[in-house]
């Protein structure tokens, strides 16, 4: 299989109980960002024709994000954070100290001692798949286990919001209380697919060591690798992901009453319909308008507002589609279940 590697698995399926989010009441403009003075004419057009007019952006650290969703999360199920029987770090892009551990400070913050606690990354905004993947194989391994958080504070690793020719980065926290199926859960994860191709493993990269934090910005090795070469593989991964996770559940197309993606781009929204032949929820780009890219948040943020807004209802199937240029992809089937107001996944 060379660089490349394919996670399936057919596993009972666990509760989404609750969704907390934490998004900075402080916007920013993306026409105003100051780091728009510095780009060539042709950057600056692309970012601003990204279709993201505002971005969350705060002075909070992705640390104090992702303890203020965990808190938020565990407030509206009414869950104390000593219940925890796991909790589930995404990791950030950057660390605010190396050596330290971020996932055991979330764990002291929010009091969640008695909590097996560790935390996943390495597949940028992919990331929050492995997570899902190992809290399902904790609820399998060990019946005595208690409820899992799984938690993301996303926050860009520089100064510069715009990720050329991607995207712009804003800031929010996301965390998902998860359990074992029950009747009551406003959502179920059913399966989850997930595929990597270490040939891409640093298209993207920011260089720090020995260098000011006001000198950091993320830059593509190589631009036309992301636009052409990067985007036909992800057309046919994809592709062939999704068809694989509904086959194997014995559904068709016809079964999927909504699919949710990332928000990059209204250009990147746009590709993932037409490479699956689908139609986006709305959420997707409104989300995407208002608040830019969350990375390893976008899919759950997308669903959680088209729940409040009644896109989906009780007994759908969704299908969450995430991409990231490390390169990995992964496609997420979700069944919702009763949506009874604040305390759940809306």
């Amino acid at each position: 299989m060379g660089a490349e590697g394919t996670f399936r698995t057919i596993a009972p399926k666990i509760a989404i109980d609750a969704v907390g989010r934490f998004i900075p009441d402080r916007r920013r403009t993306v026409a105003e960002l100051p780091e728009l003075a510095e780009l060539g004419k042709a950057e600056r057009l692309t970012c601003l024709g990204l279709g993201i007019d505002t971005v969350a952006a705060d002075r909070l650290t992705a640390a104090d994000l992702a303890e203020r969703a965990a808190r938020s999360t565990l407030e509206t199920a009414g869950v104390p954070a000593a219940a925890l029987g796991a909790l589930i770090l995404v990791e950030p892009r950057a660390p605010e100290a190396l050596i330290s551990s971020d996932a055991t400070r979330l764990q002291q913050a929010i009091g969640a001692d008695p909590a097996l606690t560790f935390s996943v990354g390495g597949l940028g905004c992919v990331s929050s798949t492995p997570a899902l993947l190992a809290a399902r194989g904790l609820l399998a391994a060990d019946p005595g286990l208690g409820p899992m958080l799984v938690v993301h504070g996303s926050k860009p690793a520089a100064e510069r919001r715009y990720r050329h020719p991607v995207t712009v980065n804003g800031d929010s926290g996301l965390a998902l209380l998860l359990g074992r199926p029950h009747r009551e859960a406003p959502a179920h994860l059913l399966d989850a697919v997930q595929h990597t191709n270490g040939r891409y493993w640093n298209l993207f990269g920011l260089e720090y060591r020995d260098r000011p934090t006001a000198q950091w910005r993320e830059e593509c090795a190589d631009p036309p690798g992301y636009s052409f070469r990067l985007a036909m593989e992800t057309r046919n991964r994809l592709a062939g992901l999704v068809a694989d996770l509904l086959a194997r559940n014995g559904l068709t197309r016809s079964d999927v009453a909504g699919y949710v993606s990332q928000n990059l781009s209204a250009a990147g929204l746009a590709f993932t319909e037409e490479s699956l032949d689908i139609k986006l929820l709305p959420s997707c780009r409104d989300n995407l308008r208002r608040l830019g890219h969350l990375g390893a948040n976008d899919t759950f943020l997308n669903l959680s507002t088209a729940l409040a807004r009644k896109e989906l209802a009780e007994g759908d199937l969704a299908v969450l589609v995430n991409v990231s240029p490390v390169a990995a992809w992964s496609v997420l089937l979700v069944e919702i279940g009763p949506q009874r107001g604040p305390g759940g996944i809306a």
